[in-house]
């Protein structure tokens, strides 16, 4: 049992029903495996699940529990900030697939 930091400045969605939830209602809660920190009070880059930059997201919470299987989880919870623009997103990937997704592929 441990915890890993999320130190980047990104939020990956793998569910595209949590990323639907954040554009739809301004908020949504995102799980994700293991014991993970996310910068509470934050903001943050979102990407969906193909790696797109999408939207500036503030994580309101981040809690780490064990859930009814016995698994390690961890559920951010965040409020829409606002969606990128269309040259936000393709500066903002670009950045992070160089900084990040590149190395980090089975993520």
């Amino acid at each position: 049992m441990g915890f890993s930091t999320e130190f980047n400045s990104i939020c990956k969605f793998k569910s595209a029903r949590e990323l639907e939830d954040l554009f739809e209602y301004g908020k949504t809660k995102m799980r994700k495996s293991g014991f993970r920190i996310y910068p509470t009070g934050m903001k943050v880059i979102a990407f969906d699940p193909e790696n797109r930059a999408v939207a500036i997201v503030q994580i309101k919470a981040s809690i780490a529990e064990i859930d009814f299987q016995d698994r390690e989880i961890t559920l951010v919870e965040m409020d829409l900030v606002r969606p990128l623009t269309p040259e936000e997103s393709a500066v903002e990937t670009a950045l992070a697939y160089e900084m990040f997704f590149r190395d980090h592929e089975s993520n």
